[in-house]
């Protein structure tokens, strides 16, 4: 097939008949002084009617010849009244706009032609200064240009005007958002030098990594600053987020208040109790339900003394020494009686830190004086469970402070957009002994074989290793019997003399946890497991990694994957197997990109150019605007330019008083909860 061309000419002739499949077949010849061209119309009778002799066309498409004759093929063809007649669908940049059944793109161009004809001047939401010191062409130019420009150049000044408008909404609402809750949100004065942090950092029994240091400065300047800290902590998986949240939990409670992590999952709420316990307990911390009940008497302070906590001893949270912290979980998986002591010991402060689910904010969860809270992959969350857990707040009415934590990197044009109300810590630098990975892609059943010898070579070393296999379906029954088809096959086929054990999401709490802490005491060689293991496991004698179906996961998921390992002594291999056709282009490039580096940040932009900002944190589903031709992987200067004006202009007029009409521009972009976002959280 040729090139598109579009021809003017005169119809000559016009031929209808019916093809062997009793098929209606129309072929008007037409003429441009130089040749000869045919259209042919299938099963479009009409087009004998419309089309006679002597008529003058328009008609574009891709030219080619069929038969010794010269043709064109999907064409567009318009009747030419006079020479002064406008053209809509030929001869011109021609906009395809999407089609449904019943209406063809054709007749949506037309009536979008005719409606812009009809409409008046198009008023502009942009102030005029605005519209000056970014040299943008005007809304009502860029409006009808986006449809039928009149030149290339006007079609990009259109598209760059457009996407200005989308970006500076989203922007205006996040800085509109920033500059309200600095100003009006009073939170709790913190006491950021204190004996539990600094007999924290006296006990780590790893060093703190420079960005950890900066991170826990930044974290010291905000909570003692008397606002509410509202910041993102994001870093890649292994690189020391946990310690961060725990230092700020115990500036916190040494301040004489109390705080809680909240993880999207029971699995990863379990890692992070295991993970506090790990780190309090050399300090004398202590988990309430693996202990003496809550409530038991407490030895009177003597009179004038200082408690541990460097509050005055007859502040009510004193205890008698040895226990300087308390903590505790409430997760689904803790009931009955222990769920109770729980409660109870929120309500009165007798625990000091508590992690756990979304079942912190349900009713019947009351905090004494809660004031720092971390919100683990908060994407897992919605808007109003942060709303609840934020009004369950300090005594004294100040906002609690937020710590946003993310394993999964967040690219940094998302960052400065959908969480640009949020202050940034990044934790780029790995913990020193964080081993290596080495991922492979493996499509042959040689490759395959070469898996399993590790797999066994790692085992008869001591080590363990993961199985992973896809989700099929939503409610993934399908991909629970392929784990449990997966792991007969393994126990059966592959290694009949090695221990295998099998985890999926729909087991009980407590079976989850079971096998995870028989495969964490190596009770197990081999964990055959659903996606539930992306995040929140760690098991640092386990070094090896399969993910079958590799190809049905995105980026970001396969980097989780791949975190679960290289978290002991030992360099560790993550075998990627991708079943997926040679043609499918995209699933080979994101299982190349994994093979080809293991920076969580790099992954993070490649993930936002192959899949696009709605996807990645289900942007679309939180009622924030939707971009619908700005591309933030693309459009990084736009993005900084529009944020830049957003912010002075929130600066000069932080309530929108002088620019009324953006007040209502905010109302129509942000919807659902966004709009509580943007206005009352």
């Amino acid at each position: 097939m040729g090139q598109h061309v579009t021809v003017i000419g005169r119809v000559r002739r016009v031929n209808k008949r019916l093809t062997r499949r009793r098929q209606s077949m129309v072929t008007v010849t037409i003429y441009d002084g130089t040749g000869y061209l045919d259209l042919i119309f299938f099963n479009q009778p009409w087009a004998a009617g419309a089309y006679r002799e002597g008529v003058e066309l328009a008609a574009s498409g891709q030219a080619g010849m069929y038969r010794g004759r010269l043709r064109l093929a999907n064409q567009e063809v318009e009747v030419l009244r006079d020479e002064e007649a406008e053209t809509v669908h030929t001869g011109r940049i021609t906009p395809v706009h999407g089609a449904t059944e019943g209406i063809t793109t054709r007749t949506i161009r037309e009536l979008v032609h005719r409606a812009l004809q009809r409409l008046p001047g198009i008023p502009d939401p942009l102030p005029a200064e605005v519209i000056r010191a970014e040299e943008l062409c005007s809304e009502d130019a860029a409006l009808r240009g986006i449809h039928f420009p009149e030149t290339a150049e006007a079609l990009g000044r259109a598209a760059d005007r457009l996407k200005f408008d989308e970006l500076f909404a989203l922007e205006l609402g996040v800085a509109f958002r920033k500059h309200r809750v600095d100003r009006t949100a009073i939170g709790a004065v913190h006491r950021t030098d204190g004996p539990l942090t600094r007999t924290l950092l006296g006990a780590l029994p790893f060093e703190l990594t420079g960005v950890q240091h900066r991170a826990i400065k930044e974290l010291e300047e905000d909570m003692g600053s008397g606002r509410p800290m509202n910041r993102l902590l994001q870093g890649d998986v292994g690189s020391g987020k946990t310690v961060v949240a725990v230092y700020g939990a115990l500036i916190a409670v040494q301040s004489g208040h109390q705080a809680t992590i909240m993880a999207p999952t029971e699995v990863l709420a379990g890692q992070h109790l295991r993970s506090i316990r790990a780190l309090l307990e050399p300090v004398g911390g202590r988990d309430i339900l693996a202990s003496e009940p809550v409530g038991a008497p407490r030895e009177p302070p003597i009179e004038g003394q200082q408690s541990f906590l460097g509050h005055p001893a007859d502040d009510a949270r004193v205890t008698d020494g040895q226990a300087p912290i308390t903590f505790a979980s409430l997760a689904g998986s803790v009931t009955g009686k222990e769920r109770q002591r729980v409660l109870d010991a929120i309500a009165d402060g007798t625990v000091d830190l508590v992690v756990g689910t979304h079942a912190l904010v349900q009713e019947g969860v009351a905090f004494q004086d809660l004031t720092f809270a971390v919100i683990d992959e908060q994407h897992r969350f919605g808007v109003h469970q942060r709303i609840t857990l934020k009004a369950k707040g300090s005594r004294t009415g100040g906002q609690p402070e937020f710590l946003i934590m993310t394993a999964t990197p967040i690219p940094r044009t998302l960052a400065l957009t959908y969480y640009g109300d949020l202050d940034v810590s990044i934790l780029d630098e790995m913990p020193v002994g964080r081993q290596p990975i080495t991922t492979m892609v493996a499509r042959s059943p040689e490759e395959r074989g070469t898996a399993y010898d590790l797999v066994r070579s790692e085992v008869a070393s001591g080590r363990q290793a993961f199985v992973v296999c896809a989700a099929i379906d939503e409610g993934n029954r399908l991909e629970v019997r392929a784990a449990e088809k997966e792991a007969e096959r393994l126990a059966s086929e592959v290694f009949p003399d090695l221990r295998i054990s099998l985890l999926h999401g729909r087991m009980r709490p407590g079976e989850k946890e079971s096998v995870m802490e028989a495969f964490r005491s190596h009770r197990a060689d081999i964990l055959i497991s659903t996606t539930v293991i992306e995040v929140g496991v760690d098991v640092p004698n386990a070094t090896v990694m399969l993910v079958e179906n590799a190809e049905r996961f995105g980026l970001a998921q396969l980097h989780q994957l791949r975190g679960r390992i290289g978290r002991g002594v030992h360099a560790s291999s993550c075998v990627l197997f991708d079943e997926s056709s040679h043609d499918n282009q995209l699933a080979r490039y994101r299982l190349d990109a994994m093979e080809r580096t293991t920076d969580g940040f790099e992954l993070a932009d490649e993930d936002l150019r192959l899949r696009g900002e709605g996807t990645l944190f289900d942007i679309r589903q939180s009622g924030l605007p939707d971009l619908k031709l700005a591309k933030l992987a693309e459009d990084v200067a736009l993005v900084k330019r529009s944020r830049a004006r957003a912010f002075a202009l929130i600066e000069s007029d932080p309530e929108l008083d002088r620019h009324p009409e953006l007040l209502a521009l905010l109302r129509r972009s942000f919807t659902g909860e966004a709009i509580e976002w943007l206005f009352h959280s």
